[in-house]
């Protein structure tokens, strides 16, 4: 083979052959589809689980504002509770300061040997326990009784009885505030998820922006990882309390 036909082979193969930069230009159109594609759909994951996150914060929002309601009429309940068990006691031990003077009465009474006002008297303090002893303050005279003590008032426990009412309604009121503290906490933590979701919307919805590839591919990442660590996050955070998704579907 000459010369001539050798550069006319030689010229044949190249006008067959695609030029480089056109295989070049195929290639990095073939890669922006594809991370136009990867970006979309990390677009709708990211939007769903941002309504998400915030769907759940506004239901630990409504809770929070329902057990701090219950915690302040639980509070109310137990100062007024506390004051009544206050005044029952104070007037149980009136009563029986009432009921000792009768017994004086009745022991001087006995010791002049009248018996018609001994059974007065008797009959006075019979009326008087009926109509003004009951509750804590008959136990404790029983248990005066039983023990031969001279006093209801020294049986051990006996002020915690008058409150213990009271202080079960205050507990239970600290126990809503703790609750409700507790969802504020939590839909806090939701409303931070969702600050990271809106992050990886806005890197990427940049991601266009760049006409360099790398770059493109940079911003991709940070996005993902904004987005695994808001996801991860999420899934630590409680769900509310007694939360079921088939009773927002029901509607008696």
């Amino acid at each position: 083979m000459n010369n001539t036909e050798t550069k006319k082979s030689e010229a044949v193969k190249q006008s067959a052959a695609p030029p480089k930069n056109a295989l070049k230009d195929k290639k990095s159109d073939s890669t922006a589809k594809r991370l136009e594609t990867i970006v979309a759909i990390l677009l709708g994951i990211t939007t769903l689980l941002s309504a998400w996150a915030t769907w759940i914060s506004s239901l630990h929002g409504g809770i929070q504002s329902i057990n701090f309601t219950k915690s302040n009429h639980a509070s109310s309940e137990g100062t007024a509770e506390y004051n009544m068990s206050m005044q029952l006691y104070l007037s149980d031990y009136m009563t029986w300061n009432t009921i000792k003077e009768y017994n004086y009465d009745l022991e001087l009474a006995k010791s002049d040997g009248d018996k018609e006002k001994i059974k007065l008297i008797n009959n006075k303090i019979k009326s008087f326990k009926e109509s003004n002893v009951a509750g804590i303050l008959s136990e404790a005279i029983k248990w005066m009784k039983d023990n031969n003590q001279d006093n209801p008032f020294s049986m051990p426990g006996i002020t915690q009885k008058y409150f213990d009412a009271a202080e079960k309604k205050i507990n239970k009121s600290q126990e809503l505030l703790e609750e409700g503290m507790l969802d504020n906490k939590k839909g806090d933590s939701y409303h931070l998820v969702t600050v990271i979701y809106s992050l990886t919307l806005f890197l990427l919805g940049i991601i266009g922006t760049f006409k360099n590839m790398p770059n493109r591919i940079t911003v991709l990442l940070f996005a993902i990882a904004a987005l695994v660590f808001a996801a991860v996050y999420m899934f630590t955070i409680p769900l509310p309390t007694g939360f079921e998704i088939t009773s927002f579907f029901e509607f008696k």
